[in-house]
């Protein structure tokens, strides 16, 4: 994953998990990858990859059951539409409209 400066690590990390749960890879109630695998596989250190997790529980687009790690939650497509939509009117369209 190649990441941009625009943005902070770990909310790109947190849009690549919320792509992941939009594309149904990681369909809501179903376990998905560590916070190690996921540091890993993306190559950033885990504490990068756990505040993305932290970010997306604060969100209500994921949970975490004690011991058995965590799932995305029930209607988390839904919350990352409107986490996306959210972020467009208070950040990009500003910014179109700046440059505009």
């Amino acid at each position: 994953m190649e990441f941009s400066d625009k943005q902070p690590i770990y909310l790109q990390i947190a849009d690549y998990v919320c792509e992941q749960i939009l594309q149904q890879t990681w369909p809501p109630g179903e376990r998905i990858p560590s916070v190690r695998d996921l540091g890993s596989s993306l190559e950033v250190n885990p504490n990068t990859a756990m505040r993305a997790f932290d970010y997306l529980q604060q969100q209500g687009i994921l949970y975490n059951r004690r011991g058995l790690g965590y799932f995305a939650a029930d209607g988390a497509p839904d919350r990352v539409r409107a986490l996306r939509r959210a972020r467009f009117l208070d950040i990009d369209l500003p910014d179109l409209f700046r440059t505009m």
